[in-house]
């Protein structure tokens, strides 16, 4: 017996409920919701169920086993995933969970629909209708008939036809399985009528009913035009069940087959010799039969997931009972293939990852921080989403400048289109200008054939991060200005203007002000990029968000390392609150990694005593072993090229991998830096 319990009280968890208390092997403990006048707490509490407004209740005995979230809010959603990740608990989201409800509902209107058209082509027709099943009982009675012979139809449906009408001979029809055609009889009111008499087949030829279509002698000249109807009429219905995309199976009072239609041996696979007159679960390869259970129960049964055919298909079943006058006839199901939904979820999930790699990443969701500073910086973030205008991201090395840029892209209306990002520092200054602008063909040596679209080009109708603008030569600022201003661009060895419609958001973390005054960077391009400015408050401004900063941590290197660690203790927090983080969020986050990589496997709680030290180590002199043993062998540039990586290295680590806090110590550009980094291999 599986525990579920449902989280969002409105019609979709009332249509969940009632669909779970139909099966046999669930049990719903309670239904969650802050409204206790929400329909499917009503309808909880009209059953017993229990209810009430707080998840965390329904965990503390005994933890349900599934969790169903009907309230769309992902943080709610994130909530119980918290919730559950001590014990062994499912959470299902909410589009899993309205999948189901919308299977459910389709059925409903499907079956609804269906059973007022036939009944509208049969009481709408002029002729009088009348029909026995196999025991001569009355099954069929439109109003046409009623009209005819005058009497009301609970005095009919069901009674045996003789005892009814001794004349109509449909019983003699039964018995023979002869057509009787253009009859002429006078009924008890003195009415004379022509009639028709058909005995009524399956397809195997056996007689299980029969069929009376009459009318009054006034209409005898049409009556050969209205058998036809009849004839077109019921080929129609034919046509309608064998052409319906909807698979569907009858079986009889005993769960043997009586009818498939060609739609279920498409899925199935199954032709009808191999269901007809056989057991309700020769089609089932994995569950059990639904058909059987309605039959014992009178009951429907919705949404019940299962495999069939010997492709052991992933279906939906919906089972209805066929109850005519209060007597059970046998169910009928429709079969609804997930298969074709399962593969489309696939690509989807697929096509979402390719975009991933085209879009930004981040949403505002992402940015953690509670504190005033951080949330008056995400308002006037949100608020320049909103704008055309160039943004200036401004903040120390590590503060998240990055993440801040791709929440802009994605809260704007150009979310759909490229963000591209470029790090300004990190291009050769010889192809940098090629890189932004592009090139044609022959512009240089080595240059493509047919030429290349710059990056600039590439982010056409989109978004495009300028990262350490600050590091701009003055000749490719010109350019950049232009690109701003003219909203064209023009390629390397090219003359014609390309027109581009790129919003801008630059990065930096050196004061543009001093570069300015130092003419270092131009006024006019300061200013066209200057537009927007938003400062991001370094880790130390913002202390009372080291807490959540390292739950999420916490909760991401959880599923990079596989680890199963809950939080950080107290004398944690209190020790990542005290220090300065001269490397912001991302020296926390080295911190918080190196930590859980170097704890027990099992261990829950983070401890002080597993963090490293937070001071950054004092600078040493090499030691002589540091020194190549053979120098008699070593060439003076090898010599110089180790001293320098070594250098770099120590420097790297003692400025926590601050690009530009390591330039400024070693004395050269972050450009230099960058380039240094990839000759040795540091930081790759």
């Amino acid at each position: 017996m599986k525990r579920f319990l449902i989280v969002g009280g409105g019609q979709g968890g009332e249509a969940l409920l009632n669909s779970l208390l139909e099966l046999k092997r669930v049990r719903v403990t309670g239904v969650v919701d802050s409204n206790p006048e929400a329909p499917a707490v009503r309808e909880a509490y009209r059953r017993g169920i229990p209810t009430g407004d707080d998840p965390h209740l329904f965990f503390v005995d005994i933890p349900p086993d599934v969790v169903l979230d009907l309230t769309g809010a992902p943080k709610v959603y994130e909530k119980l995933c918290r919730m559950a990740e001590q014990t062994d608990t499912l959470v299902v989201s909410g589009e899993v969970a309205n999948l189901i409800i919308q299977l459910i509902e389709e059925k409903e209107h499907w079956r609804r629909l269906r059973q007022s058209e036939l009944d509208a082509i049969i009481h709408s027709t002029h002729d009088g209708m009348m029909a026995v099943n196999e025991q001569g009982k009355v099954t069929l009675y439109n109003r046409a008939a009623q009209r005819l012979i005058g009497r009301e139809p609970e005095n009919v449906m069901g009674y045996a036809i003789e005892d009814v009408f001794p004349n109509t001979r449909l019983d003699r029809v039964l018995k023979t399985g002869e057509s009787e055609l253009n009859y002429s009889l006078t009924l008890a009111n003195g009415k004379k009528i022509v009639t028709n008499r058909k005995p009524v087949t399956d397809r195997e030829g056996r007689v299980i009913g029969a069929v009376a279509v009459f009318r009054d002698m006034t209409e005898v000249l049409s009556l050969t035009q209205q058998v036809a109807d009849l004839s077109h009429l019921k080929g129609q219905l034919q046509a309608i069940i064998d052409s319906s995309d909807e698979a569907f199976s009858v079986v009889d009072t005993e769960g043997r087959g009586v009818l498939i239609n060609p739609a279920y041996t498409r899925l199935t696979g199954l032709r009808p010799e191999e269901v007809i007159g056989k057991p309700a679960d020769t089609d089932i390869s994995e569950g059990e039969s639904m058909h059987m259970k309605v039959l014992k129960t009178r009951e429907p049964v919705r949404g019940v997931l299962m495999k069939v055919g010997a492709r052991r298909k992933d279906v939906a079943v919906n089972v209805a009972p066929i109850i005519v006058e209060g007597e059970l006839k046998g169910s009928v199901g429709t079969i609804h293939d997930l298969s074709e939904i399962k593969r489309l979820n696939q690509e989807l999930d697929r096509a979402r990852r390719i975009i991933r790699t085209l879009e930004a990443k981040y949403t505002f969701d992402d940015i953690i921080g509670g504190s005033s500073e951080m949330l008056k910086v995400v308002e006037d973030a949100r608020r320049a989403a909103h704008t055309r205008a160039t943004v200036m991201l401004r903040g120390e090395s590590g503060t998240g400048k990055e993440l801040f840029a791709h929440a802009i892209h994605n809260d704007s209306g150009r979310k759909f289109n490229q963000f591209v990002r470029v790090n300004c520092a990190s291009i050769p200054e010889s192809l940098l200008e090629s890189e932004l602008f592009g090139y044609d063909e022959g512009a240089f040596t080595g240059a493509r054939q047919g030429g290349k679209k710059g990056l600039f080009e590439e982010a056409d109708g989109g978004t495009i991060l300028l990262d350490e603008i600050g590091e701009l030569s003055p000749i490719t600022q010109a350019k950049l200005l232009r690109v701003l201003q003219e909203k064209e661009v023009v390629h390397v060895g090219g003359v014609k203007s390309i027109p581009v419609d790129v919003r801008v958001i630059a990065a930096t973390n050196v004061d543009l002000e001093k570069a300015v005054q130092e003419r270092q960077f131009r006024e006019d391009l300061y200013y066209r990029l200057n537009v927007l400015p938003i400062q991001i408050p370094p880790l130390r401004s913002r202390r009372e968000d080291v807490r959540a900063l390292a739950d999420h941590l916490i909760n991401k290197f959880n599923q990079e390392y596989g680890r199963n660690v809950s939080h950080v203790s107290p004398a944690v927090v209190q020790r990542l609150s005290e220090y300065s983080w001269p490397g912001n969020v991302r020296e926390l986050e080295n911190v918080l990694g190196r930590a859980m990589i170097h704890m027990p496997l099992h261990t829950r709680v983070m401890e002080k005593e597993h963090l490293f030290s937070l001071e950054p180590p004092r600078p040493q002199p090499p030691s002589a072993e540091q020194l190549p043993v053979t120098l008699e062998k070593t060439s003076l540039a090898q010599v110089v090229a180790w001293a320098e990586e070594s250098h770099i290295r120590k420097a790297y680590e003692e400025c926590c991998s601050n690009k530009t806090e390591t330039a400024r110590q070693l004395g050269i550009s972050v450009r230099n830096l960058y380039y240094k980094l990839e000759k040795y291999g540091i930081d790759s």
